[in-house]
């Protein structure tokens, strides 16, 4: 399975996720993004996924949504707490970070930007205990500029298996938002989580793919 992290984020915070299904006998790639545009991170996805044998599990977190829906050869899509654009949508388009999300961000010279560390702490990782949320915190880096206005050019989601999982204490991206957005895949969950699960509650996040993982083996 290939796990893709959001904006900001890196694979390490993917690590404890990873590490569990590894030791469940599961293949498991998590790509670096930061590529420079939507388009560059697609392909370094694709790439992830096409050095599988068999279509995998695909999961986006938040701006990875926006990846993953541009993938081809994937067995099943998971939109976690993530943006499904259609045709002419990008992240940001469809109502992109909170106020909340907003606020935290730090403008640097060249274009970038960066979470101020104590509102990154509150906005995505605000139900983490604060050594788990200041290790997260921690391995966040800068985002180059334009990437959450990409638009895909390709919608996975309208032909490949999909879950969404509605985060429903997340402060970053508004969860009734979340839910307009998983109207367009085939299965939704909601968690009583915030925006980072995999940080917070690594377990949810294992107990879904190893889920998904036999059905569609089973498929």
């Amino acid at each position: 399975m290939v796990l893709v992290h959001g904006l900001y984020h890196r694979p390490e915070h993917f690590a404890v996720v990873a590490e569990r299904l590894r030791t469940a006998e599961a293949e498991v790639v998590v790509p670096e993004l930061h590529r420079g545009s939507l388009s560059a991170d697609t392909a370094a996805v694709q790439a992830a996924v096409d050095s599988l044998q068999e279509p995998p599990i695909v999961l986006g977190h938040s701006y990875g949504g926006s990846v993953i829906t541009g993938v081809r050869g994937a067995g099943h899509l998971v939109y976690l707490a993530a943006f499904v654009p259609d045709a002419g949508e990008s992240a940001a388009g469809l109502g992109g970070a909170s106020p909340r999300l907003q606020n935290a961000i730090v403008p640097g010279p060249d274009g970038s930007t960066s979470l101020h560390p104590d509102r990154a702490a509150d906005v995505l990782y605000g139900d983490c205990p604060e050594p788990l949320a200041a290790w997260a915190v921690g391995l966040l880096r800068a985002q180059g500029p334009g990437c959450g206005r990409g638009v895909p050019e390709r919608h996975s989601w309208k032909h490949t298996p999909s879950t969404y999982v509605v985060c429903g204490q997340d402060h970053a991206i508004d969860p009734g938002l979340q839910r307009k957005m998983a109207s367009r895949c085939i299965d939704v969950r909601e968690w009583r989580t915030g925006h980072s699960p995999f940080a917070g509650q690594p377990d949810l996040v294992v107990e879904l793919l190893r889920e998904l993982l036999g059905t569609t083996s089973r498929r």
